[in-house]
């Protein structure tokens, strides 16, 4: 597609691409200057909430205050 004709479909065009997933040449004086491709498919991941879940493991008593008395740096 010349790039002439490019700009003034330009939407249309990229629209096209994505629709069809074949790709467009673009050229300026008959020479390519551009591909326009399909993006790769879209993988979805994991989520991230609640992915460690039911890895981790309580040890201890984590309801009541340490046993360990805190000092306050006076400075």
């Amino acid at each position: 597609m010349p790039i002439s004709k490019f700009k003034t479909t330009c939407l249309a065009a990229l629209e096209r691409v994505r629709r069809t997933g074949r790709p467009l040449r673009i050229t300026r004086f008959g020479r390519p200057i551009a591909d326009v491709v399909p993006p790769a498919p879209v993988t979805v991941s994991k989520r991230a909430l609640g992915a460690l879940a039911g890895d981790g493991a309580i040890v201890g008593d984590i309801v009541s205050p340490p046993d360990v008395a805190w000092e306050a740096n006076d400075s």
